[in-house]
């Protein structure tokens, strides 16, 4: 079925004008121009602007959803069964989240008592939903669905104290990383100390820990803008540090 450029507005919730802007900065362009001059949509462009819409509501921007929709590798099926794990992340986050408040009223009321372990419900549900919005795709094509899914539901069976443990790690791994990449040798002392807090946090997420799954993650940090934005952070080239440090860490 066809569509003009009014009735898919229709039919998607969105304006005329926002598919306008969609087909000039190339993120979605019609099937085709009619006699006439109108845009006209075929089925592969309604199935396109669904998946533009999905991102849309996971807060993820333009400029990033048109690289990866028009990646040569992209996936329509594996991007849906990622859309719908972050979805239900997000659903899940927000239900503790507003029991959380809901608690929270009760207990300055007086009408219930609430442990501290309870006042933190819902935060580390919020960061999921973060993770999943902005590296899910990536680790589930990596991983798989399954793998990333177990790691989750590991990561939410935390309790604070090991909650606060890998939020440590996390932040040991960044200071060290900072002195290491300084240092400018990757198969340094200083370097491997760095691999061994990365494997130590990997560990806190995955069941099975392997070296060639390790030197995979590093090479995505490389492939990844998204990641090498968050290492590079600390200084400009640490993501392609910490990669070429782990490979050889893995390989000793």
């Amino acid at each position: 079925m066809e569509y003009s450029i009014d009735k898919l507005a229709k039919l998607s919730g969105v304006t005329t004008r926002t598919l306008r802007y969609y087909d000039e900065i190339g993120l979605l362009s019609p099937k085709r121009i009619s006699s006439n001059g109108y845009r006209i949509y075929g089925q592969y462009e309604v199935d396109l602007l669904q998946q533009i819409l999905f991102y849309r509501e996971l807060d993820v921007p333009l400029d990033e959803i048109k690289r990866i929709i028009l990646a040569k590798d992209f996936d329509g099926k594996a991007t849906l069964e990622s859309h719908l794990s972050a979805l239900l992340n997000k659903r899940e986050q927000l239900n503790l989240l507003i029991t959380n408040v809901e608690k929270t009223i009760s207990s300055l009321k007086g009408e219930i008592n609430m442990n501290d372990k309870e006042k933190f419900e819902g935060f580390k549900q919020r960061k999921l939903a973060e993770n999943e919005q902005k590296y899910g795709q990536e680790i589930r094509n990596l991983y798989g669905s399954d793998v990333v899914d177990k790691s989750n539901n590991k990561f939410k069976r935390m309790t604070q104290e090991q909650y606060a443990d890998v939020e440590r790690i996390s932040l040991e791994i960044n200071e060290l990383l900072k002195v290491a990449f300084e240092q400018g040798d990757p198969s340094g002392k200083t370097a491997r100390q760095v691999c061994d807090l990365h494997k130590k946090w990997l560990c806190c997420f995955w069941d099975n820990y392997s070296k060639e799954a390790h030197i995979g993650l590093a090479q995505m940090y490389v492939d990844n803008p998204r990641f090498t934005e968050y290492y590079d952070k600390i200084a400009e080239g640490c993501t392609v540090f910490l990669r070429d440090a782990i490979r050889i860490y893995c390989k000793e």
